[in-house]
């Protein structure tokens, strides 16, 4: 079971909201449990990262590419996944014939604390500022990009 909670004064953890209250009441006062403890990112970043992506995806025009016959899901994962990797947040790894395969680093809550993940978005900022936005002279494009530093 995942509860979010908060810290109060005193150490005390308290349930985020009281939607959870109901969860915790089998628990017994006194008791002994072991509980994971583990700090969240700030969801709102999280959501403002996914829509730069979104924003660059929607400007590079995919259906332009031979990704035109995947699933619009498959096609913004995939961009997504490049433009992590031209970012230069990625893992080398090996296929079973030996090649080299590089893959883009996880950007979940779990496998990215916080301040990695902001120097990730700066580096996001970047790259999508070369590979992407090189060229753009319309005024409009350029205004809704810079809503994003």
């Amino acid at each position: 079971m995942i509860i979010p909670m908060i810290k109060n004064a005193g150490g005390v953890f308290v349930p985020a909201d009281e939607i959870y209250l109901p969860e915790l009441t089998g628990f017994k006062n006194g008791e002994l449990y072991n509980i994971e403890i583990k700090k969240t990112r700030n969801p709102s970043f999280h959501r403002k990262v996914f829509a730069f992506f979104k924003f660059c995806f929607d400007h590079w025009a995919a259906d332009k590419t031979e990704w035109k016959y995947f699933d619009e899901r498959k096609q913004f994962d995939t961009f997504r996944k490049h433009l992590t990797v031209l970012a230069g947040f990625y893992e080398t790894t090996y296929n079973i014939k030996g090649d080299v395969r590089i893959e883009a680093q996880s950007l979940s809550y779990g496998n990215m604390e916080q301040d990695e993940f902001e120097k990730c978005y700066s580096a996001l900022i970047n790259a999508a500022l070369k590979e992407i936005f090189g060229n753009t002279t319309d005024e409009n494009v350029i205004n809704q990009l810079y809503a994003f530093f």
